[in-house]
């Protein structure tokens, strides 16, 4: 008689599975609004596409995932953060286009189930969905047996979001003189992890419960620290103002990451000194000897997303994102060129 083996047996467990869906429930439905016409458990999410006041309304989708950064949540077994992360990396980047978020999606994927583990990921995501303004509308939890490490997963999102193709941002705007407005990183945000870990934890010897003095916190609670979600400050700034381009910093810093919406012949001219460099990337600079350059082509430098506005709507924008709670400061202006140049 044939042995019988079970899905469980080949290490899938369908029931930790549907426990993880029910205790994510709670935290899931907070994300929801009268446009999410569907729960958990539909094969495709429902979303209602309010297009009222717009003529010609254009869709702006971004993926993404939070890299490396998960290795520090796996150390410290903290997992209720780095959901932001995922968010945050989406979100801002379809901001870049002057659109609204409307939507996020999830996936997960980990060698085994831990119910309590896979709810405590999806809180973050929904904590991020909140500051994003968005609705969590659906998501995938894979379980994938021997292609994971135990204790160790993967997640990535994807975010829609919308713009009326008058108010798109896509840089053609911008012109000679343009100044460039920084606002404030959380830290590292989800960029330049496997560089910072090679440094602290191989190079340093050091963990994620070493103190730092220079930090005031110990180097987990630095690292895993969640990276901001930029959405209520746009807003704000671009239903009073005219903004000719964003720039989300992310992997490759200032010299890849700036040129990307810049027409042809122009750059842009950053003025070293303009804003205080927190003191977790002087760190991480001092603890490696990485030159000046290597650190604004890797990591964002204290300064999470750019503005870039003609002269006469400086002082407005700027007001603006102090209303959004935000320290904004100008940190450059556009020049005849190309590229980045550091001043």
């Amino acid at each position: 008689m044939k042995e019988k083996i079970t899905y469980k047996d080949a290490g899938v467990d369908t029931k930790e599975g549907e426990r993880a869906v029910s205790l994510m429930k709670e935290h899931v439905k907070k994300t929801f609004n009268e446009n999410v016409l569907t729960g958990l458990g539909s094969f495709g999410s429902l979303f209602r596409l309010d297009v009222s006041g717009m003529e010609r309304p254009v869709l702006v989708a971004g993926s993404d995932g939070v890299g490396t950064k998960l290795k520090i949540a796996f150390l410290m077994d903290k997992h209720d953060t780095v959901g932001q992360d995922c968010v945050a990396m989406c979100v801002n980047d379809i901001l870049c286009q002057g659109a609204k978020p409307l939507f996020f999606l999830d996936y997960i994927a980990t060698g085994h189930v831990q119910a309590e583990r896979i709810a405590e990921i999806v809180k973050g995501v929904a904590d991020g969905c909140l500051l994003g303004q968005c609705a969590l509308v659906g998501g995938e939890t894979a379980e994938m047996p021997d292609f994971y490490s135990p204790g160790e997963y993967d997640m990535a999102g994807f975010a829609v979001g919308v713009v009326d193709q008058s108010k798109m941002i896509d840089g053609s705007r911008i012109q000679k003189g343009d100044v460039v407005i920084g606002i404030p990183s959380s830290g590292f945000h989800s960029n330049g992890y496997s560089l910072v870990r090679k440094v602290f934890f191989e190079k340093m010897g050091a963990t994620v419960d070493t103190y730092v003095d220079e930090l005031g916190e110990t180097l987990g609670e630095a690292l895993l620290r969640p990276t901001k979600i930029y959405t209520g400050v746009c807003m704000k700034v671009l239903e009073k103002a005219q903004v000719n381009g964003i720039v989300h910093i992310t992997g490759g810093g200032f010299f890849e990451n700036i040129p990307r919406i810049l027409p042809q012949g122009l750059g842009v001219e950053i003025s070293l000194g303009s804003w205080q460099v927190p003191a977790l990337f002087k760190y991480v600079a001092s603890c490696a000897n990485i030159e000046e350059e290597d650190l604004f082509a890797t990591f964002n430098m204290g300064i999470g997303l750019i503005m870039i506005v003609s002269r006469e709507e400086t002082e407005l924008v700027m007001e603006l994102i102090r209303q959004g709670g935000e320290t904004p400061c100008v940190i450059g202006k556009v020049v005849e060129g190309k590229g980045v140049s550091l001043c």
